[in-house]
C-alpha cells in the first residue's frame, strides 16, 4: 500500500506539470489554431535560463520567478514578429516555422550549455521528507503539485471570472465574431501566447530538479504533451487536465507494475481512445 501511494503521488506530480506545458499548447491551438511545434522547446529553454540563474544567484526562487518571464517574453517576440507575418500563408507556413524555431532553441541551449546534463537541486526548505500516510515522500513533489494546482486556479480565475476570460473563450469559440465586436483580437492572442509560453516555463524550470537539465527535455517531455491534447481534445483545457493527470498516473503505475511496457503504454491508451472517439474525449466533431 505505501508504495502504491508513493506511485501515485509521483504519477499525480507528474500529470500536473504536464497538465502546465500542455494547457498552454492546448489553449494557443485552440484560439489561434496554431499547432506550436516549438512549445516544448521554450519548456526546455527555460530550465536551462533557470540552471544559469541559479548558477549566477544561488537561489532557485529567483529563478523560478525570472527563467519563465523570459520564456514568456521569448515567445511573445515569436508571435509578434514570425507567427504573424506567416499566417496569411496557412496552417502549413506557421507549422514549419514553429518546426524551424524549435530547431534554433535546440541547436541554441547546446552552442551555450553543451550537450552534457546540468543538475539543478530544489531549494534547501524542500530537500526533506514528509510524512504521509505513513509514506516518506519528497517535499518538493508536494511544493510542484501545489504550484500546479495554484496555476490551475489562477487561470481558471482569469478565464471564467473575468472579461479578458470572457473574451478569450469567445475567440477559442468564433475569433471572426470576436473581431467583428471591435475587439482587439491579435493582441489577445498575444496574450494568450505569451500566457502559455509562460506556463510551460514554469514547468521547464519546476521539472528540472527531477529530471535534470538537458538537450532531451523537450523530446522527453514534449511527446507526452502531445498526446494529452490529442487525447483531451484539441482546445480542452478539461480535457488536457484530466488527460494529464491519467497520463501521470499511467506512466507512474506502468513504471511499477509493467517495466518492459512502460514506454508505449500511453501510445496505446491514444490508439484505445481515438479508436472510440477519433476528435479525443472532450474534443467536438467538425461539422
Amino acid at each position: 500500500m505505501e508504495a502504491y501511494i508513493a506511485q501515485g503521488m509521483h504519477g499525480l506530480a507528474y500529470g500536473m506539470v504536464l497538465f502546465l506545458v500542455a494547457s498552454g499548447l492546448t489553449l494557443v491551438l485552440g484560439m489561434m489554431g496554431v499547432l506550436n511545434m516549438a512549445h516544448v522547446n521554450f519548456f526546455m529553454l527555460s530550465a536551462y535560463l533557470g540552471y544559469q540563474v541559479v548558477a549566477w544567484t544561488g537561489s532557485f526562487w529567483l529563478a523560478l520567478l525570472i527563467a519563465p518571464l523570459l520564456t514568456a517574453g521569448a515567445g511573445i517576440l515569436m508571435e509578434r514578429f514570425l507567427l504573424k507575418k506567416v499566417h496569411a500563408f496557412g496552417p502549413m507556413a506557421e507549422l514549419i516555422l514553429t518546426m524551424g524555431v524549435a530547431f534554433i532553441i535546440s541547436d541554441g541551449v547546446k552552442a551555450v550549455w553543451g550537450t552534457q546534463n546540468l543538475p539543478l537541486s530544489p531549494p534547501g526548505s524542500l530537500s526533506v521528507l514528509v510524512n504521509i500516510a505513513g509514506v516518506q515522500y519528497p517535499a518538493y513533489r508536494l511544493f510542484l503539485i501545489g504550484l500546479a494546482v495554484a496555476i490551475l486556479l489562477l487561470m481558471a480565475l482569469v478565464l471564467y471570472k473575468t472579461r479578458l476570460g470572457m473574451i478569450v473563450r469567445a475567440a477559442v469559440a468564433d475569433a471572426g465574431m470576436v473581431d467583428a465586436l471591435g475587439i482587439n483580437v491579435p493582441l489577445v492572442f498575444m496574450t494568450v501566447f505569451g500566457a502559455g509560453t509562460w506556463m510551460a516555463g514554469v514547468a521547464g524550470v519546476a521539472i528540472a530538479p527531477i529530471l535534470t537539465v538537458s538537450p532531451g527535455l523537450a523530446a522527453q517531455m514534449g511527446m507526452d504533451a502531445f498526446i494529452v491534447i490529442i487525447v483531451g481534445g484539441f482546445g480542452s483545457l478539461g480535457g488536457a487536465f484530466l488527460v494529464a493527470i491519467l497520463c501521470g498516473l499511467l506512466s507512474a503505475f506502468g513504471v511499477q507494475f509493467l517495466p518492459q511496457y512502460a514506454s508505449v503504454l500511453l501510445f496505446v491508451f491514444m490508439a484505445v481512445v481515438l479508436a472510440i472517439k477519433p476528435e479525443g474525449l472532450f474534443g467536438e466533431k467538425e461539422s
